[in-house]
């Protein structure tokens, strides 16, 4: 890996931290990224299903998952995990991301005072798993011009005088969060910035050393040369020391150990870091500093000082030819007013020259020399998909099958009275369809529901019985009050067919036709009827197209397949309200005849 990060690089965020993802996305937007670096959120106590941000003066939607698991399937190129999660759960999230295969490629941990034991455990796993691990205790890392982790380099304003907007010369590590920004701005003003910065945490174990960052910019071709800022405590800059004495590490090295005054303390003192604490003479910032210009290393006369060796270095480097001058690219501004819209549109789009569905605009669906009909239509405008023509054309048959069923249904007789009473199409349409649901339409959601948790649960027929017995929910899907086996509904026996010929499988239904098998043994009219060969059809539809079975379930649940019964009966309803109008009927009141009158003298209260 010679590149931390690319314009490419996509992350996925542990924690909704709305302040530092929505960084991240302002710095995608000033560089001109073509696509955010936040791929998506892990929030396992949120419902939502998105988050809305700012991307420049317009705004995005960035999904929302419950486990890291599920968020890694649905994005299998985001291989940065930015582990947000606090230091009592933040060894757990690292781990489950660890355990899933070819997945994450970096991991950053930020919190602090994680359990040394599980530290060392979880950093082992991690360089077994090939996977580097920034922190824990950090502010991350950035690759200026590509991709930065939420906080580093602080404001906006900040970054762009720092010059982290772009790709300097310099590849930079260090400790301290803090120390990192306040470098960054010392070498854009004594140089031309860096090209790749980590700040590796302050805990005592964390998971990539200065060398394993060192070690990968000595290999970036952007890298020209080095700086680090280690501080009092622990051992590794001596790695660094024998990589540069052996020859891995050919690049000029600026660094610097700060520290130094804890000589000045009668006893040993703890700095703000945690691994900020000299335990041996050689742990000390001033041995360090001492043995790393012993071996050749820049390493200026106090941390003062260290401006003034960065710029001679790099002056040196450029004068050479090793480091060319920088064109500066276009920085885009954040609008300083910014308004969070009141309403998502994902399925159609009225701006620009033709407004479009689902990204196709009308005139390619609308007219008969497209080749398109309704149900194309509909796959565009409520699935966001190109279904293809047995799909579109099975829909297009439901849709024709559920328009009418006769004045006598709810629905139709509410429009008839509602249109005789002197309202209009609409107020009459709207009367229709106010009776559509579990007892009038719905059997075909229900249908869905029930057929396919049993198909999934491997009921037997019997079984399936007997369940729906034991819940005291009649089958929906199963019965007819005139139709039978001898007397078969050829609306059935045509949907049946059009599957037959056209869908790749049908295993609900089949499985569907065992259960009718059954029930018909009990009573001939015990059919599966056209809501539950709708229904169940629907499923065997969208499984053969490729949906997940959680998608699936999620079209039932939202009462998709009532919406075809909406869709379709409403065109029956428009025909009876307007033959009312055209009949010019009059006001309807229902006979007294055909009303059982049990009224009695209402009890006095005394």
């Amino acid at each position: 890996m010679e590149k931390l990060f690319t314009r490419d690089t996509q992350a996925i965020f542990w924690n909704n931290n709305r302040s530092a993802i929505q960084r991240m996305l302002d710095y995608d937007y000033v560089i001109g990224r073509e696509t955010p670096s936040v791929a998506a959120i892990v929030a396992p106590t949120s419902s939502n299903k998105f988050d809305k941000f700012f991307w420049g003066g317009d705004e995005i939607m960035v999904p929302l998952y419950k486990s890291t698991i599920e968020a890694a399937k649905e994005h299998p190129n985001a291989d940065v995990l930015l582990n947000f999660a606090s230091f009592r759960t933040a060894y757990n999230v690292t781990m489950e991301a660890l355990d899933i295969p070819n997945q994450f490629r970096v991991i950053m941990v930020t919190a602090e005072g994680i359990p040394e034991r599980l530290a060392r455990t979880m950093n082992q796993a991690a360089r077994d798993a090939g996977v580097t691990v920034i922190g824990p205790a950090t502010v991350g890392a950035i690759a200026p011009g590509a991709f930065k982790i939420a906080n580093i380099g602080g404001t906006i304003e900040n970054i762009i005088k720092s010059k982290l907007h772009r790709a300097g010369s310099a590849g930079l590590v260090t400790r301290s969060g803090g120390l990192f920004n306040e470098l960054c701005n010392i070498i854009a003003i004594n140089a031309d910035g860096i090209a790749e910065g980590v700040a590796i945490g302050g805990d005592r174990f964390v998971g990539s050393v200065f060398i394993d960052n060192m070690l990968r910019m000595e290999k970036n071709p952007d890298v020209k040369y080095m700086i680090l800022l280690g501080e009092v405590g622990g051992t590794e800059e001596y790695k660094v020391i024998e990589a540069v004495k052996s020859g891995k590490i050919t690049k000029p090295v600026i660094a610097w150990c700060i520290g130094t005054i804890a000589k000045h303390f009668s006893s040993g003192v703890q700095f703000g870091h945690a691994g900020a604490s000299a335990n041996a003479e050689r742990e000390t910032a001033e041995a360090k500093n001492k043995a790393m210009a012993e071996a050749g290393i820049h390493v200026p006369e106090s941390f003062n000082d260290l401006p003034r060796v960065i710029h001679e270095v790099y002056t040196k480097l450029y004068n050479e030819g090793v480091i060319l001058e920088i064109e500066e690219p276009e920085i885009h501004e954040i609008p300083k007013i910014r308004k969070a819209k009141n309403f998502i549109c994902t399925i159609s789009d009225d701006r620009g020259e033709e407004a479009t569905y689902a990204g196709f605009p009308i005139s390619s669906v609308a007219t008969p020399d497209t080749g398109k009909g309704i149900g194309d239509v509909i796959s565009l405008l409520w699935f966001k998909k190109v279904y293809p023509k047995w799909a579109t054309e099975f829909i297009e048959t439901v849709v024709k099958t559920v328009a009418d069923h006769g004045p006598a249904v709810s629905g139709a007789h509410n429009a008839k009275v509602t249109a005789r009473a002197g309202k209009s199409v609409v107020e009459s349409l709207v009367t229709g369809l106010l009776t559509i649901g579990p007892r009038f339409g719905g059997a075909i959601d229900g249908a869905a529901k029930y057929f396919k948790y049993a198909h999934d649960n491997n009921m037997t027929p019997a079984e399936f019985l007997a369940y729906m017995k034991k819940e005291g929910v009649p089958i929906p899907g199963i019965g007819h009050r005139i139709k039978s086996l001898r007397n078969p509904d050829l609306r059935v026996e045509g949907l049946k067919k059009f599957a037959a010929e056209n869908f790749p499988a049908t295993p609900l239904l089949d499985y569907a036709l065992t259960v009718e098998q059954l029930t018909t043994s009990k009573k001939d009219n015990l059919i599966l009827n056209v809501d539950g060969t709708i229904g169940i059809l629907m499923v065997d539809m969208w499984r053969a197209l490729g949906y997940e079975e959680e998608e699936i379930e999620e079209f039932i649940e939202s009462g998709t397949l009532n919406a075809f019964f909406i869709l379709g009966r409403s065109i029956g309803f428009i025909g009876h309200v307007l033959d009312e109008k055209r009949l010019a009927m009059p006001m309807y009141r229902h006979p007294m005849d055909d009303i059982l009158y049990d009224v009695k003298k209402a009890e006095e209260i005394k």
